[in-house]
């Protein structure tokens, strides 16, 4: 294969790839994009704990799909500005849903 106009052929590789990372750039943005997090309330009942509630919402929430349940614990933590795991019954924990 040989290059007739040289000036020709460059440009048309550099619109080809502009129009690649601009098709590329809008497939990103699509993929990517999340959905509006909520929350809901829980209630801190007797013999609960961020481990049992984490694994719970681990089953029935989700948000929560495909994470591990130490990581699910960490957020909970983080969202409700725990320092520990500790916490007591009546306490009122948001928890994240879609």
């Amino acid at each position: 294969m040989r290059i007739v106009n040289k000036n020709k052929f460059i440009k048309s590789i550099l619109i080809t790839l502009m129009l690649i990372i601009f098709i590329m750039f809008i497939l990103i943005n699509s993929c990517f994009s999340h959905a509006e997090v909520k929350y809901k309330k829980v209630g801190v009942s007797s013999g609960d704990t961020l481990w049992n509630i984490a694994k719970y919402e681990k089953s029935n929430n989700s948000y929560f799909e495909n994470k591990d349940i130490r990581d699910i614990v960490d957020e909970i933590k983080y969202i409700n500005h725990l320092s520990n795991s500790n916490i007591n019954v009546g306490d009122e924990l948001s928890i994240p849903t879609i």
